[in-house]
């Protein structure tokens, strides 16, 4: 890393001395990235007539198909964020104020998701970090929109962890760019990048963000470092929260080890492990196309029929290009069909061979893309039979699904918890005291044809009545609530049943019929 007059210079982020991942990682993303936007280059082949020709890939877009598929049968609209009763009033002496004041905090959360549409932005965010390996999500204050809390939606490319461990990433760079364009036609790129970090000392806990802001002429390299005044007016060089407990950004990566570089805390993405199945699915649809396209129909005919003077007249239309002619001198020659059949069949089996396999590697059901032989109705029960792969490896996607939304939630509640984010200096939770520790977060899903409701609203009132789960559990599980919302449900039943049961006075027996003597 060069040093220049203003500071450092890099040419890929990663050259960085404080990011200390292998930066064949990101090489590894730019690759996933290729997959996923189908951009192949041009076929280079040699012609009939010994020359060098190009033509187009025609590529089957698998990677895009099937990120699609798992985002969305992990997470739709139907996705629900439900915040526990666990805000305390500065002022406990106003009876019922922790239950307002819970309300206050699910009513926050609720507000700044849907000011972001986040259900709808999360599926398409997740599709791509199903695809690429990972994606995170910083929100921030937005000074220009009446201080409202923004989600910047970050790409694996633009996130780069300082420092992870088994509970997640705690520490990260991320990057964005800006282009320019300039008066005399050239573009200027500038990237800013962000480092957050955790500064501990014995006064406890400092968050710390630091910007820095660099300069370049070409796309490919970072550049220079230059003033952040440059293109950012109101950005300090180094920002010092206290009193945070956790990160202000939300970290997503796929389940499972990353076997291309175990030491890497980044998630490995659909494509690093199935691009060989991959590559062929692409070749074998690449040459059917062309197989289609060059067994068009052809018919060689003598070559006075597609003569045209003022002796022979046009025997066919002005765009027919299915008749070939030939120079053969003999009397009888007459017109010969030469199309080559297609050979359909072939193609389709060794496509629907190779997309199995990929669907074996990804984790998804055999049928799930290739051709699956199905008649009649089916039950719930055969679904869930049919799809027990697709099932769990939707399980283990719905676990770091779950854990992304938790630590954005932390980080939204911290957010709003801090006065000195704001234009004003007035946090819209300041009149809460909100435990991050116990934050009690539940996220539930939409399990579709996964799970029958009926069927696992039975099996948990079997499993009250024989008194094998308390009745908050069963409340909880059945209506998809918090814990601590679930207990307070419990409550309030219980408080109904027993006013709702008549008291009988201690000592006395309850009596029927006449007066006895």
């Amino acid at each position: 890393m060069a040093q220049t007059m203003y500071g450092n210079s890099l040419t890929k982020i990663t050259d960085d001395s404080r990011i200390s991942l292998d930066p064949r990682e990101y090489e590894r993303i730019h690759r996933n990235k290729i997959y996923y936007s189908n951009h192949f280059p041009d076929i280079r082949y040699i012609s009939s007539l010994k020359k060098a020709e190009t033509r187009p890939f025609y590529s089957l877009n698998m990677t895009k198909t099937a990120a699609r598929r798992i985002a969305s049968i992990c997470f739709n609209e139907k996705c629900d964020v439900n915040i526990g009763s666990l805000a305390v009033s500065q002022d406990e002496s106003v009876e019922g104020n922790s239950n307002a004041n819970s309300d206050v905090v699910q009513d926050f959360v609720k507000q700044v998701l849907e000011d972001n549409d986040f259900k709808n932005k999360y599926e398409t965010e997740l599709e791509k970090g199903i695809a690429l390996g990972d994606f995170a999500m910083r929100p921030y204050v937005d000074s220009t929109d009446h201080d409202k809390i923004k989600i910047a939606w970050i790409r694996a490319d633009q996130f780069y962890p300082l420092k992870s461990n088994t509970n997640g990433v705690s520490e990260a760079c991320i990057a964005s760019v800006t282009v320019k364009s300039n008066a005399n036609h050239s573009t200027t790129y500038y990237t800013l990048l962000e480092f957050h970090r955790w500064n501990r000392d014995s006064n406890g806990d400092h968050y710390v963000i630091d910007n820095e802001l660099y300069r370049s002429d070409t796309p490919d390299v970072v550049g220079n470092q230059v003033p952040l005044s440059e293109c950012y007016e109101d950005i300090e060089p180094e920002v010092v929260i206290d009193g945070l407990s956790h990160p202000l950004f939300a970290y997503f990566k796929t389940p499972g080890a990353n076997n291309k570089s175990l030491e890497s805390p980044l998630g490995a993405g659909l494509v690093d492990n199935s691009r060989e199945v991959l590559d062929a699915i692409n070749i074998t649809h690449d040459q059917f196309v062309r197989e289609v396209k060059m067994g068009k129909r052809r018919i060689i005919v003598p070559e006075q029929m597609v003569k045209f003077d003022e002796v022979h007249k046009p025997t066919f239309d002005s765009d027919e290009d299915t008749f070939l002619s030939s120079n053969s001198e003999s009397d009888d020659f007459k017109p010969q069909d030469v199309t080559s059949d297609i050979r359909t069949q072939e193609y389709k089996d060794a496509l629907d061979r190779f997309i199995k396999e990929f669907e074996v590697q990804i984790g998804l059901s055999t049928g799930t893309f290739s051709q699956a032989d199905s008649s009649g109705d089916v039950t719930a029960t055969q679904v869930v039979s049919d799809n027990s792969m697709t099932y769990q490896t939707r399980s283990s996607y719905l676990t770091m699904i779950e854990q992304s939304i938790k630590e954005l939630v932390y980080a939204v509640v911290e957010i709003g918890s801090t006065g000195e984010l704001y234009t004003n200096g007035q946090a819209p939770l300041a009149s809460s005291v909100v435990d991050m520790d116990d934050l009690d977060i539940n996220v539930q899903f939409d399990d579709g044809v996964f799970v029958d409701k009926k069927s696992q609203a039975d099996y948990i009132t079997e499993l009250l009545t024989a008194g094998l789960v308390p009745k908050w559990y069963a409340i909880m599980k059945v209506n998809d609530l918090p814990e601590s919302e679930a207990k307070k449900w419990a409550e309030e039943i219980n408080d109904e049943t027993t006013a709702a049961t008549p008291e009988t006075p201690f000592g006395e027996e309850e009596t029927t019929g006449g007066d006895d003597e």
